[in-house]
């Protein structure tokens, strides 16, 4: 059993490891930029170090200053909640290299998932459908167009180290294949230092369907099956269910045991998330997370599991404390993620937090580091809070969202709390009849 562990992280996450270390009788220490001093995970940990100045460069990205507050704390591993270093497969190996366990897959298996074309091929070996696309990075406009004929318009260009929307760039025609190539690359260059794309068909109208994974890391793996994660804006996820609206058991157990053999067959520790584009009954591999995802507690509602825990127990060397026949569904659960955004432009809005108040009740669950008084800093992502409900089913779980939606109070900044409000209005959401575009579209409608 480990005796202390380090968050690598801020924020409502960090606040949910150090939840689930303390029940397990374990000691949690957080580190923090001097921007942070006064953040609620500091304040909960046992130990704080502060690592750096407020850009994450010289902070939650400095591997040397996280490597000397294990040092200086006597930390024996490190969890790296989602974004910042939770998928930097050479921040695991020098981890390995000082003798400190990192939380999560091994090295190799990020490197391998980190990188479009080859998690792809591993996948596509691994018995998982797959979108069709070339075979791996197109080196030029020629090739591009070669391919894209190939694969049939529309097609959509991908950077093989991208992530969040960068570096993708939709072709509907030949006339506009060599655009979007260059486009892309550019981007993909300047956003990841890496401009090689690869194409893939592009689906229509298809939804976002994720497979919970977990891992022992000695052949054995379940899946807690598929969230709908469609509801997107500028292909960052805005509000998560479980489970999917369009979703039945049997096709849930098809997909679910494709997924978790793939990941027992290569021996994988932990927590990830397998993507997918769902169309006309088909999914289609897109990428493989390996981390916690930040839509995680609608799993946990479901499932009533605590996945961190399983990740400090598994990264221990334990064994996980369920097995697939354990995995029952119960009911349904809705995440709507809250950002400290000024609409219509979801410019971010940090600033002083003049009252907060958390929705409470049956099935209500507020994950956010915000307090009276709290100074959002401007230099982080304006993700301020996760509200998750859970419901005997879907049309419960809709109307205990509206309600504490209406009980939350968070003054002093502008949230994208009216969205959600506007959102729940719309026939659309009420019958779960929305794909990846239909946010966007609503937006443009109604927001301009």
């Amino acid at each position: 059993m480990f005796d202390k562990i380090l968050i690598a992280n801020r924020g409502e996450i960090a606040l949910r490891v150090i939840r689930a270390a303390r029940e397990m009788g374990v000691r949690t220490v957080a580190v923090h930029s001097t921007a942070d001093a006064d953040a609620m995970h500091v304040r909960m940990a046992d130990e704080s170090v502060c690592i750096g100045p407020p850009s994450s460069t010289d902070s939650y990205l400095s591997v040397p200053a996280i490597i000397a507050a294990c040092e200086i704390t006597g930390a024996q591993a490190i969890h790296p909640g989602y974004g910042f270093l939770s998928e930097n497969a050479a921040f695991v190996q020098i981890l390995e290299d000082h003798g400190i366990t990192f939380i999560g897959p091994t090295a190799e298996h990020i490197r391998i998932m980190g990188d479009k074309i080859t998690a792809k091929e591993t996948m596509r070996n691994l018995g998982v459908p797959c979108v069709p696309g070339s075979d791996g990075g197109v080196p030029d406009a020629a090739t591009a167009r070669r391919v894209a004929g190939e694969i049939g318009y529309p097609v959509i260009v991908k950077a093989t180290a991208g992530g969040g929307g960068r570096g993708m760039k939709l072709a509907k025609s030949e006339a506009e294949i060599e655009r979007a190539f260059q486009t892309a690359r550019t981007e993909a260059k300047a956003a990841f230092g890496n401009d090689e794309v690869y194409i893939e068909k592009y689906l229509g109208a298809p939804r976002h369907i994720e497979i919970q994974v977990f891992g022992d890391g000695k052949g054995g793996a379940v899946h807690l099956g598929e969230r709908d994660c469609s509801l997107q804006r500028r292909h960052q996820k805005v509000f998560e269910e479980a489970p999917g609206p369009t979703i039945d058991a049997e096709t849930r157990a098809r997909i679910g045991k494709v997924c978790a053999d793939a990941v027992a067959s290569i021996n994988y520790a932990g927590a990830g998330t397998i993507e997918f584009l769902y169309e006309n009954g088909e999914f289609y591999f897109i990428e493989m997370n390996t981390r916690l995802q930040v839509e995680h507690p609608v799993t946990e509602a479901i499932f009533g599991v605590d996945l961190v825990r399983e990740q400090i127990r598994v990264a221990e060397g334990l064994p996980m404390s369920f097995t697939q026949d354990d995995l029952v569904v119960n009911g349904h659960a809705i995440e709507i993620r809250i950002n400290a955004e000024k609409l219509p432009n979801f410019s971010p809005c940090p600033g002083k937090i003049t009252q907060y108040h958390v929705p409470g009740g049956l099935g209500v669950r507020m994950d956010s580091a915000l307090y009276d008084g709290y100074s959002i800093p401007p230099y982080y992502d304006s993700l301020i809070g996760k509200l998750i409900v859970h419901g005997r089913d879907r049309a419960e779980a809709l109307s205990r969202l509206q309600r504490a939606l209406g009980e939350l109070i968070v003054d002093g900044v502008d949230t994208t709390v009216p969205l959600f409000h506007a959102l729940l209005q719309e026939p659309d959401i009420i019958a779960g009849n929305y794909n990846i575009h239909w946010l966007e579209r609503w937006l443009e409608e109604n927001l301009g």
